[in-house]
């Protein structure tokens, strides 16, 4: 059992961390915090069937070299790109 997603989010955010996944769950609580102008950690978001993890690794790599935290800031993003 894992930490609820509103607790990820706001850690991630206390942390200044952007947050990949592929988990639905933690993307419908990034988006009702977006309709909400609720504050969130980024979320940079794969689909399992989508994305290949050589992908997901190339992109991410990408985002890491060109972005800082504050771009990603209460934003989601879907990969690929």
């Amino acid at each position: 059992m894992g930490f609820p997603d509103p607790a990820v989010l706001d850690r991630a955010r206390k942390l200044g961390r952007l947050l990949f996944t592929h988990d639905d769950d933690l993307l419908r609580e990034a988006k009702r915090r977006q309709e909400n102008n609720e504050p969130f950690a980024g979320v940079v978001y794969g689909h399992q069937l989508r994305v290949t993890f050589g992908q997901a690794i190339d992109d991410l790599a990408v985002i890491a070299e060109v972005c800082n935290f504050a771009e990603f800031s209460d934003r989601v993003e879907y990969l690929p790109r």
